[in-house]
């Protein structure tokens, strides 16, 4: 399979590189910010929106889901509580550009196809509704009520509700979320895939294994309160910068960081903190102690060392090591645990990570001499082939040290979007308890299916296989953000009906359907106003506190509807006006949704007052809150993981996907990463200077990257992703990275994380050719 890379919007060409940077923000991050923010909304319109960011009275960032300071911890928010990224992404949404009809009847959708993504994003906010008819060569104006009889006839036609899927977005807010999955359940099926599937559904399955509930269980003052933060598989420079504020405290506290990436982040580096003298004109906080530069796809071989090193401790000073008393009070199967974490394979060990025995008994002594430690990982972790066992085995590390429901210690998923757990705990996920379906029957007189339904990457087998045959989307870039590019456009196009509800242009938007629909929506940074008044909505952050979010912008056209007005009006439409669940009060009044809320999503009563509170609430959790665990055992469960490493032929590297510091998810907002020195393009891999000496090559060169993957049933797979340049760049050896969603094609559909079914970004095999042509 061969992705055809887009017209060249950005000259390629004109690649600059320079050295990678040692540290993270800094003057050049504001400058960066207001520069960004003025030139998409102007200077009146960036004074009146930055401030409102991540305030009390303001929006919630429609970024990362790092969570907000609260006064219960004792933290004050600062009156610029967020990040440049964050105001990259404010700027992207309020911005002043418009993509109406008029642009739409200039350009083909064929035209569109051929830019890239940058270049479609930066076309302007959408303002009406569209609709590509089959036959149709241009996407046309079309009224809300006749695109909700479009849905609802294509709907009614299939053979089976579950001949569609409903995909969501980490953006949508809890009162969206909650009517939407209520939508799809009333009309008949389960088919819910979301973004979780393809980031942290590793994380929640492993969880939930272990300790009983998918989410973490650290606070805010947890982390910055911890003596040790094992930092794995992450970036938070680039991808939740405001996390680069906590571990600055950690550091000012006598804590200390543990980095664990094949990539030396900046962000991870030194800290040079905007708000701070010490960070505009000083050197700013070293963070990371150590920097264990692993391969990819080691994690799981190093956290086993980590706790094999660990039970040995114990065995040499019997009582001064592990929580004996937590142990054998809280947990189940630790015997079988220590007999098999005894036994460490170093020459094993040392191939997997290319990591010294010296480095991992370093980062062992440093966990037995912490008093409080947290674990924080994101998708270097989850998006690999053992990404559930190996949060298993993070899991087991907190376990023996008691680090669970003790002040400054815990677990710490980072999630993505800003309401992506949220949405889970709204009920967006195929595979939803009997108990919140029961819920659901009652509270509204319906009845909802119980068969499992099918999730992203089901999904997409479904398109092919002709078992799903519509897709809606509330929100995301469905097109961009899956894996195997060339496999999902064709799927996508193979749809009788697509129908993205969106801000703004994107991917999904151009490889449509035979009948395609464009909905746009309000976004987070502007007033929702309905028949009973202003309305707010509430988000869910990584750190499951639940708080209200307000727009204050002048929506940007008046056709625009809110998530919730679309998805309420879509169902009266669907399912009939004479329907058991008053839809229209829902589009009325969000205190309306939200009282179904309260009396059906666990932890959520009195839901209503309690969001209203000026920091909201935060969801139980009983293994941080009793240290009580609803497992299948009643106790926190130790599990035996048995790594096994990726082989890699001769001649090829292990590749990761990654996000540009210039873009959120698969939203490019320029093309400058300059915390790895990469200026002006986005078609390069960094490799390491002996893996270029080594397979014949040269900095610079032009090549073609292409993935080989065995398929158990058709055999050897390859994919390529043409004209890429190569840049030398500090990764670890054998291994190399290049940004997504332009990487994707690479991934195959098939290469998923064993349980929990989430495409491995993160470990793909690939070799390097001279580019085609040339």
């Amino acid at each position: 399979m061969v992705e055809r890379a887009p017209e060249q919007d950005v000259d390629e060409d004109a690649l600059r590189v320079g050295e990678p940077g040692r540290s993270a923000a800094g003057l050049t991050g504001v400058l960066v910010s207001l520069r960004r923010a003025r030139e998409q909304m102007g200077v009146a319109r960036t004074v009146r929106t930055l401030p409102l960011v991540n305030q009390r009275a303001g929006f919630d960032c429609p970024g990362c889901a790092w969570p907000d300071p609260r006064a219960a911890e004792g933290d004050r928010r600062k009156r610029a509580e967020f990040c440049e990224n964050g105001a990259k992404a404010v700027a992207e949404e309020a911005t002043t550009r418009r993509a109406g009809p008029g642009f739409f009847a200039r350009h083909a959708v064929a035209d569109l196809a051929g830019h890239t993504d940058h270049w479609l994003g930066g076309q302007g906010r959408l303002t009406e509704p569209m609709v590509l008819r089959e036959g149709d060569t241009h996407y046309r104006p079309i009224g809300w009520a006749e695109a909700f009889d479009v849905i609802a006839e294509h709907l009614h036609a299939l053979d089976s509700p579950d001949q569609a899927a409903f995909y969501t977005s980490g953006r949508t807010g809890n009162e969206a979320a909650f009517a939407y999955q209520l939508l799809v359940r009333c009309f008949g099926t389960n088919n819910l895939p979301d973004c979780s599937n393809m980031c942290h559904e590793s994380s929640g399955m492993a969880l939930n294994e272990t300790i009983g509930i998918g989410t973490g269980s650290v606070s805010l003052s947890d982390v910055e309160h911890a003596d040790l933060v094992l930092v794995l598989g992450q970036n938070p420079g680039t991808n939740h910068p405001r996390m680069l504020a906590s571990l600055e405290r950690v550091k000012e506290r006598g804590g200390r960081i543990v980095a664990v990436n094949p990539l030396p982040e900046a962000g991870l580096l030194r800290f040079r903190n905007p708000q701070k003298a010490s960070g505009i004109v000083g050197r700013g906080t070293a963070l990371a102690d150590e920097f264990a530069q692993i391969r990819i796809g080691g994690d799981l071989a190093l956290l086993r060392a980590l706790t094999g090193l660990l039970v040995l401790a114990e065995d040499a000073a019997p009582g001064t090591v592990l929580d004996r008393a937590f142990v054998e009070a809280h947990t189940h199967g630790f015997a079988e645990f220590a007999r098999r974490a005894r036994h460490i394979d170093w020459a094993a060990t040392e191939r997997a990570t290319g990591l010294g025995r010296p480095q991992i008994e370093r980062i062992a002594r440093m966990l037995v001499d912490s008093e409080r430690t947290v674990v924080c990982w994101a998708m270097g972790l989850t998006q690999q082939r053992q990404g559930v066992a190996t949060i298993r085995e993070a899991v087991n590390l907190v376990l023996l040290r008691g680090m669970i429901g003790t002040p400054g210690a815990g677990l710490c998923p980072v999630r993505g979007h800003s309401n992506v757990q949220g949405d889970r705990t709204m009920g967006i996920y195929e595979k939803m308890p009997e108990a919140f379906l029961r819920a659901l029957e009652e509270e509204f007189g319906v009845d909802v299916p119980r068969a499992h339904g099918m999730d992203t990457v089901e999904t997409l087998h479904g398109m092919h296989e002709g078992r799903v045959r519509a897709l809606i989307a509330m929100g995301g870039n469905f097109a961009a953000a899956t894996p195997d590019t060339a496999a999902t456009e064709r799927a996508l196009r193979g749809c009788d009906l697509t129908v993205h509800v969106s801000t703004k242009l994107n991917r999904s938007h151009v490889v449509p359907g035979r009948t395609a629909l464009i909905l746009p929506a309000l976004g987070r940074t502007e007033r929702d106003v309905q028949e009973s008044g202003e309305q707010f909505v509430t988000v869910e952050d990584s750190m499951s506190v639940v708080h209200a979010s307000r727009g204050r912008l002048r929506p940007a056209g008046e056709h625009l509807l809110s998530e919730v007005a679309i998805v309420a009006r879509l169902a009266r439409r669907l399912l009939g006006t004479d329907h058991p669940v008053r839809w229209e009060e829902f589009e009325r009044d969000y205190d309306a949704v939200r009282d179904h809320i309260a009396r059906v999503v666990p932890g959520c009563a009195d839901y209503n007052r309690r969001v209203r509170e000026p920091d909201g609430f935060v969801m139980p959790h009983p293994p941080r809150d009793s240290r009580t665990f609803p497992t299948a055992t009643g106790r926190a469960n130790f599990t035996v993981n048995v790594p096994e490493p990726i082989e890699v032929p001769d001649g090829r590297l292990l590749l990761q996907t990654m996000r540009s510091h210039d873009q959120y998810n698969t939203t490019v907002y320029g093309l400058s990463d300059r915390y790895r020195g990469i200026e002006n393009a986005r078609r390069v891999v960094l490799v390491n200077d002996h893996d270029i000496a080594a397979l014949g090559l040269a900095d610079g060169d032009l090549v073609d990257l292409v993935s080989e993957w065995t398929d158990p049933r058709t055999g050897v797979e390859e994919r390529r992703a043409p004209r890429f340049r190569v840049v030398s760049y500090p990764t670890a050896r054998g291994c190399a990275a290049a940004y997504f969603p332009e990487a994707n094609a690479l991934v195959p559909l098939g290469a998923v994380a064993e349980g929990s079914n989430t495409p491995v970004s993160k470990a793909v095999v690939v070799r390097l050719e001279a580019a085609s042509g040339t």
